[in-house]
């Protein structure tokens, strides 16, 4: 159902994954920790409803010991990021939780400020240490009060996650995946392992021969997701992009905004695979206008994802 190694998981660690279609499209990306004898999946709120009817439809015909159980509304999930979000958060666990040795993409059940059925994982959509907490819904206001009384936390919204997300060469699902966007596309690859990898060599996932040659290769592409910067103004999703010469379309953006910590505009977009060579030259067709711009790598703003100390 997904393209990540599952099995090859340790209990306690997780990994972010994509779940894809019989085509190679995208139907959403997940993330998913092993534990002894199940996975925990957070899918993104806008797709749940597909997902679940998605993975029901393969359980139907599925001949094996597997069940699935919803989670529903049951739980509610708050997002604690920055260099601060362990300090913050240890408030609120037991005595002798070890944070320290808290891999990043590691998950465990835990009690937070008492109460108990809460999970965290150590991860986020910031490029930054942090964690996404996961609690039974009646205590989401409780908790996430307790960490507003902390001086150093403070709440924030979609905008400024957006543009964190961005500066970290992030992807958002519905603008820079979809179900026609193959992982080769998205240049996300990495989710199925090292070219000698099982996943890689012996595929079994949903579309895995849209993707994978038969090698464990990729799959030739016509486009591929690439970062944007150089513009005077801000480039928004939809924007035209063209080649150097202006005259000939190439791509189009489908994420953009002004990084805050790099104080000029960047993007992410989709250009013809001849065109995403870093350091290409291009065009972009902003407000009716011609301006130039240049694929360039990502992230634009350098990861700080935690480490544990040698």
């Amino acid at each position: 159902m997904v393209v990540g190694d599952i099995e090859g998981l340790t209990p306690g660690n997780g990994l972010l994954s994509l779940v894809t279609n019989e085509n190679g499209g995208i139907l959403d990306d997940t993330v998913i920790t092993k534990y002894e004898d199940y996975v925990y999946m957070v899918v993104n709120g806008a797709t749940k409803h597909g997902d679940m009817a998605h993975f029901n439809k393969y359980l139907d015909d599925f001949d094996g010991d597997v069940t699935m159980e919803y989670l529903e509304d049951s739980m509610q999930l708050l997002a604690l990021q920055g260099p601060g979000a362990a300090t913050a958060i240890a408030k609120l666990l037991p005595d002798g939780f070890d944070l320290v040795n808290m891999a990043f993409m590691s998950g465990t059940e835990t009690t937070l400020d008492g109460i108990e059925g809460c999970r965290i994982t150590r991860c986020g959509y910031t490029g930054e240490d942090g964690f996404e907490i996961a609690m039974p819904a009646e205590s989401a206001v409780a908790i996430a009060q307790k960490l507003l009384s902390d001086p150093a936390v403070n709440p924030t919204g979609l905008g400024a996650r957006d543009s964190l997300r961005l500066e970290a060469g992030l992807c958002l699902y519905g603008n820079d995946l979809d179900e026609t966007t193959t992982p080769v596309e998205g240049v996300l690859g990495w989710t199925m392992g090292g070219p000698k990898g099982r996943r890689r060599l012996e595929g079994g996932f949903t579309g895995a021969d849209k993707i994978l040659k038969p090698d464990g290769k990729f799959q030739k592409v016509e486009r591929k997701r690439v970062g944007i910067a150089g513009m005077k103004a801000p480039a928004r999703d939809h924007t035209e992009i063209f080649d150097a010469t202006g005259e000939n379309k190439i791509g189009e953006i489908t994420s953009g905004t002004f990084s805050p910590s790099l104080k000029k505009p960047i993007a992410i977009g989709y250009v013809s695979t001849p065109n995403a060579k870093a350091g290409t030259e291009i065009m972009l067709k902003v407000r009716k206008k011609m301006v130039k711009a240049e694929v360039t790598k990502m992230p634009f703003v350098e990861s700080r994802y935690y480490r544990v100390p040698e």
